[in-house]
């Protein structure tokens, strides 16, 4: 129903705003007696094969919701009827920012896939924390994503961070220290080697000086080259991180099928989809190889099939994200998944 009827109605309005309709009319159904109920006996499929433990956490499910689709935290309950084993909310930074200029996100049908400078739009750290701390569904695992305010100097990001984190932390069942999106100047910078690990450390000395330390994270852009994927996992080891997530979106433009001057039109921007899906899965593969397979990797990019979610977990992933995937294929590819995770 939803790729014959609801994805051509969304597919004719703005990418954008056919995002807020779909969490606007979401969230009214939520609300009608009776409506919960339905999308879970139609998308939550579960089984107790799908359990996974990563980084202490007990998942119902690999599949989640990866960062980006709710920034805000605003729709969590409602997520959570739809199947999914956890579902990652942000990138928050700790002030409220608009995020870049509109439009902002496109669509390239012919590829599936997106581009997007959103450029951390949120309502900043406290009301996200807030908003969860009023959230009905207390056993749905929520990863937090947390990022840096635009006109944060690089030099002070680690307090962004560091802040992120101390307003969340109660809230969330795992952080991801996002550096890797293209759409805040000179964010990926902080991916060297060196303002890495000092970030990183700031944030895990507040972690561990907690009762309970939460697994962190670090989410890392597919463009990177090998001898910098072995930084990373060289930071990793030395700042104690539980795992990390790959990948986040491309900067590349390489073999698109739509037409390269519209897709040049469009401006700068992170690339999702099924373009990402290879470079993505290669990104964990080595990732996996190198570490002998120590370190949890959550897996995204071009995720549209329960193939794409099978490739992404042989070459190492213990947890798969969707994204693009799921507004391409509608909230059935959830439960496709699982099932064809338990039928092996």
């Amino acid at each position: 129903m939803y790729k014959a009827l609801v994805k051509p109605l969304l597919f004719n309005l703005d990418a954008e705003r056919a995002h807020h309709l779909v969490f606007d009319n979401l969230r009214r159904a939520a609300r009608v007696p009776g409506t919960p109920a339905l999308l879970r006996a139609l998308y939550d499929f579960q089984h107790p094969s799908l359990e996974r433990e990563v980084f202490g956490l007990k998942f119902p499910n690999p599949v989640g919701l990866a960062a980006g689709f709710d920034k805000n935290a605003a729709l969590t309950d409602e997520l959570a009827t739809l199947g999914f084993g956890f579902v990652e909310i942000g990138t928050v930074t700790p002030r409220p920012q608009p995020g870049n200029p509109t439009p902002r996100l496109f669509r390239l049908p012919q590829d599936e896939a997106l581009v997007n400078r959103m450029g951390f739009n949120n309502d900043g750290a406290a009301v996200v924390a807030a908003r969860l701390a009023r959230r009905r569904n207390r056993q749905l695992i929520i990863g937090g994503n947390i990022g840096k305010n635009k006109d944060t100097p690089n030099e002070r990001a680690a307090e962004d961070y560091v802040a992120c984190f101390e307003a969340l932390a109660e809230e969330v069942d795992y952080f991801v220290v996002n550096v890797s999106s293209p759409n805040t100047p000179n964010l990926r910078q902080l991916q060297e080697k060196k303002p890495l690990i000092e970030l990183l450390q700031q944030v895990q000395a507040r972690n561990h000086a907690r009762a309970t330390p939460r697994p962190l994270l670090l989410k890392i852009a597919p463009d990177l080259t090998d001898s910098q994927l072995d930084d990373i996992l060289e930071i990793a080891r030395e700042t104690r991180l539980s795992g990390l997530v790959a990948t986040n979106t491309t900067i590349s433009r390489d073999n698109l099928s739509t037409e390269a001057s519209y897709v040049a039109s469009l401006g700068a921007g992170g690339l999702s989809g099924k373009p990402l899906r290879a470079r993505a899965t290669e990104v964990i593969r080595y990732l996996h190889r190198k570490s002998d397979g120590g370190l949890p990797i959550i897996g995204a990019g071009g995720i549209h099939s329960a193939a794409d979610a099978q490739e992404k977990l042989d070459a190492g992933a213990s947890l798969i994200q969707l994204y693009t995937g799921f507004i391409y294929e509608g909230p059935a590819l959830v439960s496709r998944i699982n099932r064809s995770l338990v039928r092996g």
